[in-house]
């Protein structure tokens, strides 16, 4: 019997200690327990080592320009992100009308879409302090003589939207506005709702085609969108300024209030200037007066004599390179255009150093990197054997980026047509990447593009190569 007493007694001293342990184990198990995949407030950041935006595809949110990563919110957070020590992880999101429920479903950080604060959203999300201020403004077509033609009345004062078919997004604030506004007007504005699939962007060049008459815009966003549609008037304001912001989740307070105290110090800062002037202060800028240079017969630039040396050495005709040069910069060594481009060559600031060229290099270093530049490119269209098709994919990626050009050549063998020839085939598909239905294909991998541009691009410089051709022997 004392046995059996000891050998239970000992038996529930162990059973205790043993509980003791398991407890103590599971205090510091937890202690040591992975973030749930729903806290996604700063902890979850610093934990995952990334902060997820959620933008969309446009000039102000994200965009990729000549294979660089752009976008004025985007450089804002690519800042903050620093300022933690985390990577910036971008996640599209094509479908606006989902982007509240992507964040709260943590599935994102931060919401960054040009977004207007309002009591709607408000209830919804929280927002960062104010890091802009814009109005509301209509977009329409230039007062012409086919407008007029046409019998498009090019509204001068809101009293005239009466009666005028507006086309915005439905969960916009511009759609809001428009509600508003007729009963400050004491008149109906058939204003059309789309989905969010068809972005602010996108309707903006619909209006520029001619496919619709009026949308509405903020201020940032139609001044950028301008300089790429010489058709367009966006002078008209509909609204009084609103807040634009950073979206957040409601469960992510410690990530408000860093992100808050970040921007009321970096807003101050030169960065902050530096970023908003690249964006909506210089959006207009050109490359300045070309240089003064009286052609001699037999000559086409001061700086023939290094682009023959070094077409011969990169088997890249000069005289087409003299062309994107002056088509570029007007063979102004010091020109500087938007998106911070110099030089010659109009390099981006995160190219340039790849090969060698910085704003300060002498023309000869600028036309050496230049030329290198273009050689890689050229390695790309290797499989385009006709030589004149050739040069305009390489042309188009210069101004484009490739990243883009390569997606219209997919593109166009997606849709039956022929992804070795520019015009009509790759050219058209180039112009489709504006347009959501197309962006959004699985074999688009570079986002949304506005192709007028890169497409006048190529047809300038096209044509003033074969004035070249006719001026000088190769």
């Amino acid at each position: 019997m004392p046995k059996t007493k000891t050998g239970i007694l000992h038996l529930l001293f162990l059973s205790g200690l043993l509980f003791l342990v398991a407890c103590s184990s599971e205090k510091i198990d937890s202690r040591k327990k992975p973030l749930d995949a729903h806290d996604f407030d700063l902890p979850g950041i610093y934990k995952r080592g990334s902060l997820v935006v959620l933008a969309e595809n446009s000039s102000t949110s994200f965009f990729i320009y000549k294979g660089k990563k752009m976008g004025f919110e985007y450089e804002i957070l690519k800042e903050f992100a620093e300022e933690l020590g985390v990577t910036l992880e971008v996640k599209i999101v094509n479908n606006l009308d989902e982007i509240n429920d992507i964040l709260n479903r943590g599935e994102g950080d931060i919401v960054a879409c040009n977004y207007t604060v309002t009591r709607e959203r408000r209830s919804e999300i929280n927002f960062s302090t104010p890091f802009l201020q814009t109005n509301q403004v209509l977009v329409q077509r230039k007062s012409t003589p086919e407008t007029k033609n046409q019998k498009v009345t090019f509204i001068t004062d809101p009293i005239q939207l009466g009666n005028k078919k507006v086309v915005v997004w439905e969960r916009s604030s511009y759609y809001t506005r428009l509600i508003h506004l007729q009963d400050e007007i004491g008149d109906t504005i058939m204003i059309r709702p789309t989905q969010a699939q068809e972005g602010v962007e996108e309707l903006i060049e619909q209006v520029s085609d001619g496919v619709i008459d009026y949308t509405v815009a903020e201020r940032n966003v139609a001044d950028i969108n301008e300089r790429f549609y010489d058709n367009l008037d966006v002078s008209l304001p509909i609204s009084f300024k609103q807040n634009i912001a950073f979206g957040l989740n409601k469960k992510s307070p410690i990530l408000q209030k860093r992100l808050n105290s970040w921007l009321s110090k970096f807003m101050n800062r030169e960065a902050f200037s530096y970023i908003k002037r690249k964006y909506f202060e210089q959006i207009r800028s050109s490359v300045g007066p070309g240089i003064n240079f009286k052609s001699r017969r037999g000559s086409i630039s001061p700086f023939d004599a290094i682009l023959k040396a070094e077409g011969l050495k990169h088997n890249i005709d000069w005289r087409l390179v003299a062309a994107l040069i002056y088509h570029e910069s007007k063979f102004n060594p010091n020109a500087r255009a938007f998106g911070g481009a110099y030089g010659l060559m109009q390099f981006m600031p995160g190219t340039g150093p790849k090969f060698g060229v910085y704003p300060s290099s002498p023309p000869e270093v600028q036309i050496q990197g230049g030329y290198k530049y273009l050689s890689r490119i050229t390695k790309l269209w290797t499989g385009i054997k006709d030589e004149e098709e050739r040069n305009k994919f390489i042309l188009a990626s210069y101004n484009a980026g490739a990243g883009h050009i390569l997606d219209a050549q997919r593109l166009a063998e997606k849709k039956g047509l022929n992804p070795h020839i520019w015009a009509d085939n790759v050219e058209t598909m180039v112009m489709n990447l504006g347009k959501h239905s197309y962006y959004t294909d699985d074999v688009v991998k570079s986002g949304a593009f506005r192709g007028n541009i890169c497409i006048r691009y190529v047809r300038g410089i096209t044509s003033r190569y074969e004035t070249y051709k006719t001026m000088v022997k190769r």
